[in-house]
């Protein structure tokens, strides 16, 4: 049988192809990767060169970046969000998109229904009196056909001037916020993005704007058709918009476990990995690669972590390391494999994530980035402590049976 070429989607061992994007296959584009960051890359394909990826930590470098962003837009802001609170932190955002829309440009933004619940429609008033275009995702309306209240857009997504983006974990709400701004100062990742993988983010976000009910708009250009960017970095954007990309991001995280070689440092708010996942990390340790992972140790969710605290034991044992984040919850989704492949952005390890959620993550192969990412997890380990079957034996016993039920429960977590 002949080899499959490298311009179409490569299938895998379950048959789904390899390519994501929802572009026919023969406009996709086959990069060429140095020889050293190809084993890490699933797929040839989408990968787009000369990005510049800056890397940033909580709300105190993530915001201040995203309303300078805003606050210089020309021609338009595409804000997609998961958790839009009427809030300090939310006021700011507001207050500058209000401004920009004034000065006539096009500013949309598109919260999902659920996670923003509670959030009035009147506060949205002064951004429709300017211009500004908004609509929910997925409204809770139990009469509509095909509704399905468990299906919700968990992205985080900022595009300025299709020239500028933002992608990770912070929700625009005071939880987020650095205590020196009156926020919670929970603890999160989040990037921005110069290059080609500006305009993947950018499309992305017009196909569910467009799917949602809003106003039609031009749009941008193909990453494939855009000029060099101004970084070293090859950059991916996965996204699961279609039913069949609903594995997507599991198996890409997979064949970077078992490509690994050194590390595979994981951070993760809501860490429910399934069978593939937690095999591929066993084993990633009987190879001798250090796996460690960092958790919350108090979550928001009560029930995840109780079900986290089940599955986490049993690769403790396995010698994986475990680690519980102390202090302001842990809300971060990154991951980085011997500080040559990282990971951005919204995924969890969880039902939700898996199955119902609109998710993004942007992939990022660049020894530069990776060293960036393993010197903060380095960082990070400072405020955990170790979990391990010690650990869990100190347990009270109504915790193991919370635990236990947890577990049982995962796959509605």
């Amino acid at each position: 049988m002949a080899a499959p070429s490298p311009h179409q989607p490569r299938p895998t061992s379950d048959g789904v192809p390899r390519a994501i994007d929802d572009d026919p296959p023969s406009r996709a584009i086959a990069v060429r990767l140095p020889a050293a960051l190809t084993i890490y890359a699933r797929t040839l394909l989408r990968w787009r060169p000369k990005c510049e990826i800056v890397v940033l930590r909580e709300g105190a470098e993530t915001f201040p970046a995203m309303l300078a962003a805003l606050t210089t837009a020309k021609k338009s802001i595409c804000l997609e969000v998961y958790i839009l609170a009427a809030d300090l932190t939310a006021q700011r955002f507001k207050d500058i998109m209000i401004e920009r829309a004034r000065a006539g440009i096009a500013v949309r933004i598109m919260y999902d229904a659920v996670g923003s619940f509670g959030l009035a429609d009147s506060w949205f008033a002064e951004l429709r009196e300017v211009g500004a275009v908004v609509v929910a995702f997925n409204p809770i309306a139990v009469w509509r056909r095909r509704f399905r209240l468990s299906h919700r857009d968990h992205r985080k997504i900022l595009v300025v001037d299709d020239e500028v983006a933002f992608i990770g974990g912070l929700n625009i709400a005071d939880e987020y916020a650095s205590k020196a701004d009156g926020g919670k100062g929970w603890h999160d990742m989040h990037c921005r993005v110069r290059g080609p993988a500006v305009l993947d983010l950018a499309r992305l976000f017009r196909r569910t704007w467009l799917s949602t009910g809003g106003t039609a708009y031009p749009a941008p250009r193909r990453a494939s058709k855009a000029p060099d960017g101004p970084g070293t970095s090859f950059a991916r954007v996965i996204e699961n918009t279609k039913l069949r990309q609903r594995g997507t991001f599991r198996r890409a995280y997979i064949h970077v476990i078992k490509c690994a070689q050194k590390s595979v440092l994981i951070e993760n708010a809501y860490f429910l990995p399934e069978r593939g996942v937690r095999r591929a990390l066993t084993l990633a340790v009987k190879r001798g690669v250090q796996v460690g992972i960092i958790v919350p140790g108090s979550s928001d969710v009560k029930m995840v972590q109780y079900a986290s605290d089940y599955i986490l034991r049993r690769l403790a044992k396995a010698g994986v390391e475990i680690l519980h984040w102390q202090g302001s919850m842990m809300h971060a989704k990154t991951a980085v494999v011997d500080g040559t492949w990282s990971t951005i952005g919204s995924y969890n390890f969880d039902a939700q994530s898996r199955l119902n959620n609109l998710e993004v993550t942007l992939e990022v192969l660049d020894p530069v980035v990776g060293t960036e990412m393993i010197t903060q997890f380095e960082r990070d380990r400072e405020h955990c402590t170790r979990y391990d079957e010690a650990a869990w034996l100190r347990l009270p016993w109504y915790r193991k049976v919370l635990a236990w039920v947890g577990y049982r429960l995962r796959r509605f977590l």
